[in-house]
């Protein structure tokens, strides 16, 4: 036996080593040693020993639970459980030609895939039943703990020596686990144990789940932006500029550092334009005018030193810049300090509304429903049916591609993608957009689901031909009386829409933020 490694670095090295390229085995033998070993890497405790009345198995492998299915209950062990953290399932797949080969099994990788490919990013994928089935599982074994429980915020379906695929619901309902934290980072794959982040995320998925709900991390950073706000509303209306004039600078002020984190703009630009403006604040109007008719036009903005994209909805046809003093161009610079990709849009329409608003100034951040709150209506008035046919979507396109007809399958999957895409949400009482919002986002993660399977059958370019075909903020309308708060939930969803491309933009233009339709009730 090799002696102990200290460095995680040099753990993770060698229990990728250890289990990359492995032909895939009898997973009831391999699953229980990988994840131990990975325990180990991750300098994580060991599973418990089972009991045998299962009543205080809170951390342990094959936990039995009690299914409740249409069909009457069937007992079920859960691969590796965790409470209050996570349910995992794990499955090893096998090749076409190797010696564990199982005829007729949807393989996990396509015949042109070598053993080496094993456990790295960029390896191709067929249509994996077996994933997709182990996540379904998954979510019964969920289902079946004991309700003192509750339902853990992740699901783990593990491919042993391959990838760990990670969902998540943090809104403790259960009925919404969703790829996290994106589609593009969802699946961890065993190279990736080299990276300490990804260790980190692993790490905290064990040890402290709610650690990584990005709600929780937004609302501290959404608080802080909106507290900023709410100091240069008040000097602005002391003055007596009038306060829709006051809201609208505010809002264009936003958007410029919010276009400036997701480098629609320039990244930094906005924040070193506010720096040099805090020395000298005759500079604050003119800098920020010339930026804004530019942002409007999109042309080279002499303030920043470059060209910048044509912005084409009225939010910069208005380009008045309001006169600030040093210390309320401060607020406003270190409000461009903080993480945009932080912000939690959820709550920031109703945050801004009160930071604008003389009479709610003063109770900032007191009063707002809470994200959970709003999630739960939309995951049944929207989500639920959704993915209900999902799911049939799913089995009809297993059907076709254990049949060979692969197009076949791939368009099962493209037609619904296409019904997401002309859905329409309409909210009679809007607000600042909060119910749109959180509707938006979470059409957006299971349309990350359904373009996953596109990928899987037939690779990129299944996706190339959707172009820049996806769900945006034009099918998420709205009925509101307020026009400050009609204008802050077009705010909303866009910045939350940008957020979510953030990573990689469907396209280098901005569309119009002529979101919501507005009309009054009479």
């Amino acid at each position: 036996m090799p002696p102990p490694l200290d460095n995680l670095s040099e753990r993770a090295e060698a229990f990728i080593t250890r289990w990359q390229g492995q032909e895939g085995g009898q997973e009831r033998a391999n699953y229980a040693l990988s994840l131990t070993e990975l325990c180990d890497v991750l300098d994580l405790p060991h599973p418990d020993v089972a009991k045998a009345t299962h009543i205080h198995n809170d951390y342990v492998f094959e936990r039995a639970v009690q299914r409740h299915l249409t069909g009457g209950d069937a007992s079920g062990r859960i691969d590796l459980y965790k409470r209050n953290s996570f349910v995992l399932e794990a499955k090893q797949s096998r090749w076409k030609g190797g010696a564990k080969e199982i005829a007729g099994q949807n393989d996990l990788f396509a015949t042109e895939d070598k053993l080496q490919d094993r456990g790295k990013r960029g390896a191709s994928r067929a249509w994996d039943v077996l994933m997709l089935n182990a996540k379904r599982q998954a979510e019964e074994y969920a289902r079946a703990l004991p309700a003192a429980h509750g339902w853990p915020p992740f699901i783990l379906v593990c491919d042993v020596g391959h990838c760990i695929e990670v969902y998540a619901d943090f809104s403790g309902q259960g009925k919404n686990y969703t790829q996290f934290p994106d589609r593009q980072s969802f699946r961890i794959y065993l190279e990736d144990l080299r990276k300490p982040e990804i260790r980190d995320r692993l790490k905290r998925i064990w040890r402290e789940p709610l650690s990584l709900d990005p709600t929780r991390i937004a609302a501290k950073v959404t608080r802080e932006i909106a507290e900023r706000l709410a100091a240069v509303s008040k000097v602005l209306e002391a003055k007596k500029y009038p306060p829709e004039e006051v809201a609208h600078f505010l809002m264009r002020c936003l958007f410029t550092m919010f276009a400036a984190s997701v480098k629609l703009l320039p990244e930094n630009c906005f924040r070193d334009l506010l720096a040099d403006c805090r020395e000298d604040a005759s500079k604050f109007v003119p800098l920020l005018a010339d930026l804004w008719r530019s942002m409007n036009h999109g042309a080279f903005a002499a303030s920043i030193r470059t060209r910048v994209l044509k912005f084409n909805g009225n939010l910069f046809a208005d380009a008045r810049v309001l006169p600030l003093g040093r210390e309320e161009i401060g607020e406003l610079f270190e409000a461009a300090q903080k993480d945009w990709h932080g912000v939690e849009p959820a709550i920031f329409g109703t945050l801004l509304e009160q930071a604008l608003d003389e009479k709610e100034r003063r109770r900032l951040g007191a009063h707002y429903t809470p994200r959970a709150h709003v999630e739960r209506l939309v995951v049944a008035t929207i989500i639920e049916p959704l993915r209900e046919d999902w799911r049939n979507v799913q089995a009809a396109a297993e059907t076709k591609r254990a049949a060979g007809n692969k197009d076949g399958a791939a368009a099962e999957v493209k037609v619904f993608h296409e019904m997401l895409c002309k859905i329409r949400v309409l909210d009679p009482a809007c607000g600042t957009g909060n119910f749109l919002y959180v509707s938006m986002e979470l059409m957006k993660r299971l349309e990350g689901e359904v373009l996953e399977a596109l990928l899987d059958l037939g690779g990129q370019e299944a996706l190339r031909g959707l172009g820049a075909h996806t769900i945006d903020p034009h099918q998420f309308l709205g009925l509101e009386i307020n026009p400050r708060a009609a204008a802050i939930a077009e705010l909303v969803l866009w910045i939350g829409y940008l957020q979510w491309h953030a990573v990689s933009p469907p396209s280098r233009s901005c569309k119009s933020l002529e979101i919501l339709k507005l009309r009054t009730p009479f």
